[in-house]
């Protein structure tokens, strides 16, 4: 056997080697991260960069923020919105050191965040430009604008049956129920709840079986609500997976979307009717039936206005109605100096009729004349009265 050699002289020789080969030497790396251990007290974490193909894990090594890098983690959850943990891709600066005591490590220097946004948003508009390409029939691009057959679907006039996809006992549950039933205007809904896990790796699996729930009785339900409260980037993953917004978009029964806050925007809001926030969805159906109700008010005001005016007209034409009957009544007109001839007790309105020897009547405001025909002569002066 060769002359031993203490271990501590090995391990320097190793680090001496690794030293004299890395120094100064800074190189980027893309990596899964695990095994994540973060010290905020101290400013320290330790986790390991890892490297899979076809879904192996084919290299692992240790790597480490120390107190003057780890703000890198927190402009990274800052930036994506999302959590430092375990399963995140990163694109990363990493130098190479060796302690004899902690053996090798990856000091990190710095997080490529652009690289990270750059890359989710790539897989964005790869999913976005699949879905057009491959549902022509039920999803479209106009102008930016993508038009689907969902959101292309007419809502009815009052909206009381309502699916309610969410998390159980989550705030977002909450706050959708919440303003429902404390609406100003007391409208009341019926609300069947399909209660999930809506978020993780196989979230959009399960919102999706809750979709194929409801369309086995769509016929029950006005509209679907798919509420969440806010998270990180990482949580909306799931409204970004491909299968569920293709789903979405070709819906018999129109979705709106209120999952996150004002600045996130999934695939799935494309796809059906964004409303932001499970508040805001709540909102827009109250305000939606309340639209209604001011449209069966102005309905009723112009009923109301149109039957007055018709009655006003009709007694404006009973009056004058009224005013050309008591004008041809014989009174008045025996009150404006005219006379009425009477032949055995009867008005002569005919001239022909009288002959010369007849007994008439003449009759006045005040007196009855008795007379006896003597000639009749034709007016032929038409002597105006």
């Amino acid at each position: 056997m060769n002359d031993s050699i203490r271990l501590s002289t090995l391990t320097q020789l190793i680090q001496d080697t690794i030293q004299s080969r890395f120094e100064g030497e800074v190189f980027t790396v893309s990596a899964r991260i695990m095994n994540v251990k973060k010290y905020e007290s101290s400013r320290r974490c330790y986790l390991t960069l890892e490297e899979y193909e076809f879904g192996t894990k084919i290299t692992e090594i240790r790597a480490v923020f120390w107190a003057n890098t780890y703000s890198e983690i927190e402009k990274f959850e800052k930036v994506l919105r999302q959590p430092f943990r375990d399963g995140a891709e990163i694109t990363c600066k990493v130098k190479v050191r060796y302690h004899k005591v902690y053996g090798l490590n990856l000091d990190v220097l710095q997080i490529d965040v652009a690289h990270a946004l750059g890359t989710l948003e790539l897989e964005r508009q790869q999913t976005l430009e699949r879905l057009v390409r491959e549902n022509p029939e039920t999803i479209q691009l106009f102008d930016g604008i993508y038009r689907t057959y969902n959101n292309r679907l007419s809502l009815p006039m009052v909206i009381s049956r309502i699916a309610l996809i969410t998390a159980p006992n989550s705030d977002g549950q909450r706050d959708f129920l919440q303003e429902l039933k404390q609406n100003k205007h007391e409208y009341q809904f019926s609300i069947t709840e399909f209660l999930t896990t809506i978020q993780g790796d196989n979230a959009h699996q399960l919102i999706l079986e809750q979709l194929q729930l409801i369309e086995q009785s769509k016929e029950s339900f006005d509209l679907v609500a798919i509420v969440r409260g806010g998270g990180s980037l990482g949580d909306f993953k799931p409204f970004d997976d491909y299968a569920l917004s293709a789903y979405v978009a070709k819906f018999p029964v129109p979705v709106f979307t209120g999952i996150g806050h004002d600045r996130n925007q999934s695939i799935v809001d494309l796809m059906a009717r964004e409303q932001k926030t499970p508040t805001k969805v709540a909102a827009m159906i109250v305000e939606h039936n309340f639209s209604f109700e001011n449209t069966l008010i102005e309905l009723r005001r112009r009923v109301t206005d149109a039957t007055t005016r018709q009655l006003d007209r009709a007694t404006e034409r009973l009056e004058q109605a009224k005013r050309i009957i008591r004008l041809s009544s014989p009174q008045d007109i025996l009150n404006r100096g005219f006379a009425i001839i009477m032949h055995n007790n009867k008005i002569v309105v005919d001239p022909k009729i009288i002959t010369a020897e007849m007994q008439l009547q003449t009759i006045l405001k005040n007196e009855t004349i008795h007379s006896t025909v003597t000639k009749k002569t034709k007016n032929e002066k038409r002597i105006e009265l």
